[in-house]
């Protein structure tokens, strides 16, 4: 006779280890098919994690929802547990989305809802909790989206009736709109800003700024990447917190052109690395650990310095992202800019561009100045007799001309 299976709730306690700190263990009983059981455990995690019993019971739930697939409904299921095991099966791949989620998670939606019943989280009671708090309303929405995530996989897993999620009736007002406009930098504080950074920021700068790269795509270049034949770089991964992480989107691992004049200034920052950083892979490696350094501290200490003394406001990293598309459209090249800055989406088209998102033919060196030679051109880090001396190279002096972005 088919016998109905209890939910299991499991206990906690402390283990020993021989080496390393002390463990949390789950244990449980599994029911056999011959009708027989037997005691299992599970590892939650050390008491480094998890310094008290209680915090090692509520990261617990999580397995709990594992074991028990098969009655899922036995038992009243917190909010709490479902982003516990979301974030066990679930969390993105890529470290700084990861990153960012868990932050979300642990910070403001779990001290909230955490404790909360699935089927008691109503709309209107989250709606009214987002309104309360002091974030922009990009962030509110953020934690909108993490919250019917969350509820899309409490349905998946059948610990909620399939229905439509509660999440897509929460409304948060001015969710597109900016709260600070972006700092887009003019032609001549471009210059004034170079001239209040040193090296090796100050090629990192320039990199951005006739590359339009994300500084996480700027300090995950390596040597390897650029084709010095055809004066291209691709751009395959990304520097993230400490972390190499793929490229944000599909469309960001474009090959982007490199102008002569952009490789020699590249060459010289090469000549100019220490003796024991030579033979680094990255382009931008620190001095102290052979590694890419993280971005903020620099920004901290020089950009937004530089921003205020050439009057540009809080001056960052993606500051040249927007200044690469905004020069680019009085100079009047003839390319597409969703392929130079590489932004597949509508709401990014409005981010970066107006009219220059139009459709134009595409990108031809032998007819058009490269991007990067264009950028450098209008901000002024090249001198225009070498560019002609460099294009006029480029274009009838070599076999292979330049790919199209």
């Amino acid at each position: 006779m088919f016998r109905r299976q209890r939910y299991q709730f499991g206990s906690v306690e402390r283990k020993a280890r021989k080496k390393g700190p002390d463990v949390w263990a789950l244990r449980y009983r599994e029911h056999l098919l011959e009708g027989t059981n037997c005691h299992k455990s599970l590892i939650v995690g050390t008491v480094e994690q998890y310094a008290t019993e209680s915090q090692a019971r509520r990261a617990a739930q999580a397995l709990l929802l594992r074991i028990n697939a098969d009655s899922p409904n036995a038992v009243v299921v917190t909010l709490g547990a479902v982003i516990e095991r979301y974030l066990v099966e679930e969390l993105p791949d890529r470290h700084s989305t990861a990153r960012g989620y868990r932050s979300w998670l642990r910070n403001h939606i779990i001290p909230k809802w955490g404790e909360h019943p699935l089927q008691e989280i109503k709309p209107l009671a989250v709606e009214q909790w987002l309104k309360g708090l002091d974030l922009a309303p990009k962030s509110k929405g953020h934690l909108k989206n993490q919250m019917r995530i969350v509820f899309n996989c409490a349905m998946r897993w059948e610990l909620l009736p399939y229905q439509s999620n509660p999440m897509g009736f929460v409304r948060v007002k001015g969710v597109s709109k900016r709260v600070r406009q972006p700092v887009v930098l003019t032609v001549e504080q471009f210059r004034q800003v170079l001239e209040h950074i040193p090296e090796p920021y100050r090629t990192m700068c320039v990199v951005a700024g006739c590359l339009g790269l994300r500084i996480s795509e700027v300090l995950g270049l390596q040597w390897c990447d650029f084709d010095w034949e055809t004066h291209q770089v691709h751009i395959r991964r990304s520097w993230v917190c400490g972390h190499v992480d793929g490229p944000k989107t599909e469309n960001s691992k474009r090959p982007m052109p490199v102008d002569l004049a952009l490789e020699k200034l590249l060459g010289e920052h090469r000549r100019r690395l220490p003796s024991s950083l030579q033979e680094s892979q990255w382009v931008f490696p620190s001095k102290r650990t052979g590694k890419p350094s993280h971005p903020w501290s620099a920004q901290r200490r020089w950009l937004l310095r530089a921003g205020e003394k050439v009057g540009a406001g809080r001056l960052g990293w993606h500051a040249f992202r927007h200044t690469y598309s905004s020069l680019l459209q009085p100079a009047g090249l003839n390319v597409p800019l969703s392929s130079l800055v590489r932004v597949p989406s509508a709401s990014d088209r409005e981010r970066y561009g107006g009219s220059v998102w139009e459709s134009n033919p595409p990108f031809d060196p032998r007819r058009t100045e490269s991007p990067a030679l264009k950028a450098g051109r209008v901000t002024g880090l090249f001198s225009p007799p070498n560019l002609e001396y460099h294009r006029d190279k480029e274009l009838n002096g070599h076999k292979k001309p330049l790919a199209s972005s």
